[in-house]
C-alpha cells in the first residue's frame, strides 16, 4: 500500500462516530432500509459513503447529511448551549444490513 492510501483508510475510519439509535432512526431502518450515524463535522458524502461500504462490506445506494444545530440550555441562572453535529442517514441497498443496528 502506499502512502496516501494508508492515510486515506485511516481517515474513513475517523469518519464514523457512532451509530444514532433512536425510535425515529430505528423506524426508518426498518421501513425503508436506512441507517443513521454521527459522522465527523467536516466529512463529506464520498467519504462517508467509503466508510460505510468499506467497514461493513455492503452497497449503499443514497448519502443524506444533516446538520443538527446547537440548542440552548438552562440551569438556573446559568445559561449555555449543548454542541450542534453531524448526522448522515444511509440507505443500503435492497438485500443488505448493518448487524449493529439488529439488536437494537
Amino acid at each position: 500500500m502506499s502512502a496516501s492510501t494508508v492515510k486515506n483508510a485511516e481517515r474513513l475510519l475517523q469518519v464514523l462516530l457512532s451509530p444514532v439509535v433512536s425510535e425515529k432512526s430505528t423506524y426508518v431502518g426498518e421501513k425503508h432500509n436506512q441507517y443513521t450515524f454521527r459522522v465527523h463535522d467536516d466529512a463529506h458524502k464520498v467519504e462517508i459513503r467509503q466508510a460505510i461500504e468499506e467497514l461493513f462490506d455492503v452497497t449503499v445506494t443514497d448519502v443524506r447529511v444533516v446538520k443538527v444545530q446547537p440548542k440552548p440550555k438552562r440551569r438556573g441562572r446559568s445559561a449555555g448551549t449543548r454542541p450542534g453535529w453531524k448526522k448522515a442517514i444511509v440507505e443500503l441497498q435492497p438485500g443488505d444490513s448493518i448487524d449493529i443496528f439488529e439488536g437494537a
